[in-house]
């Protein structure tokens, strides 16, 4: 059986070597960490891995350097039964893995590419992305989310109001909110500045930041609950959104990122996840008439193909062109 906890992607697998080139030992550090990618990512593409040796072990055939034939048989397996998504990532797990062994990626060869269009032709390429809210609905919950008992704070209610307010107004991702820290926290007349360090598209750790606005409805406004959770967090620095005990006593371990996705279905429904913050932010922002500058500079994307791809507009007859012909 394959062992699950197979380690980096860099790291040997059973029978391969990791050819490094004639470099002294530091390098190498930093060969490694050029070549792994961000730590989600490689969480993923070790779980593909695992299948794909799997797959190759149950039909007796060699995992490592692949065939395009081989790639072939794989992805035909897969396509009655997993989403374009699903192939598209297993693929590039098994390039990323070719590469850090020293084999070629058979991956541009023309008979396998000819093969996964026609899974595209055949099975489609449409993608279920995380369902966007209505800002009127995420109000409404933190309307009714009581944040005290007999005048003594609820940690857990606050922490949670934190989490939904931060995410939808900063446009954070998971990781990065549960990532935030007290010390990086910048209160001022205007509102708030969040500093960190890092994130889904800035490998290099440089720093970010997002500004927060107060609003004049005062239960919904992101800087005064945020300043609340600070005073009552009583420290300087350390994690910002931790688990707070059953007893509502605060701790200093750090939320996990699952935990931001629970946070989001407890109060919005199951039918929202945690992305749903960020792309429900970019929807709102859209229908409010925000241009793409305005909106990447909160989300931090890269190009404006992005905030296309993030905007949900569930009604056709929401923000169409349409509506603005005059005959």
């Amino acid at each position: 059986m394959i062992d699950e906890s197979i380690g980096p992607l860099s790291t040997n697998f059973p029978d391969q070597t990791f050819p490094f080139p004639p470099v002294g030992e530091q390098q190498q550090r930093y060969l490694l960490k050029g070549l792994q990618g961000a730590k989600n990512t490689e969480r993923a593409y070790r779980a593909d891995l695992n299948h794909y040796r799997r797959w190759c072990q149950e039909n007796y055939l060699d995992p490592l350097p692949a065939t395009p034939i081989l790639l072939g048989q794989y992805c035909s397996y897969l396509a009655p039964i997993k989403k374009w998504a699903t192939i598209a990532r297993r693929l590039a797990a098994i390039g990323k893995w070719h590469e850090l062994h020293g084999h070629d990626s058979p991956l541009m060869d023309r008979w396998l590419k000819a093969t996964l269009k026609g899974i595209q032709r055949e099975h489609g390429t449409h993608v279920n992305q995380s369902a966007a809210f209505q800002a009127k609905q995420l109000k409404l919950a933190l309307l009714d989310l009581p944040t005290e008992r007999n005048g003594v704070p609820r940690f857990t209610q606050i922490r949670d109001k934190v989490a939904l307010l931060l995410g939808f107004t900063g446009a954070f991702r998971r990781s990065e909110l549960v990532a935030l820290n007290v010390q990086n926290i910048l209160f001022s007349e205007d509102g708030v500045v969040i500093s960190y360090y890092g994130s889904k598209t800035n490998q290099t750790g440089q720093l970010e930041e997002k500004a927060l606005f107060y609003s004049s409805e005062l239960a919904i406004c992101p800087v005064r609950t945020l300043k609340r959770w600070v005073n009552l967090l009583d420290r300087q620095t350390g994690p910002l959104l931790v688990r707070v005990r059953k007893s509502n006593e605060l701790t200093e371990e750090r939320l996990t990122a699952q935990s931001i996705g629970v946070i989001v279905k407890t109060y919005l429904g199951d039918h929202f996840s945690a992305h749903s913050l960020r792309a429900s932010f970019v929807t709102t922002a859209k229908l409010n008439g925000a241009d793409d500058s305005e909106i990447m500079q909160q989300t931090k994307h890269k190009t404006t193909a992005m905030i296309r791809r993030y905007t949900r507009l569930d009604s056709i007859k929401q923000h169409n062109a349409a509506k603005k012909l005059e005959w």
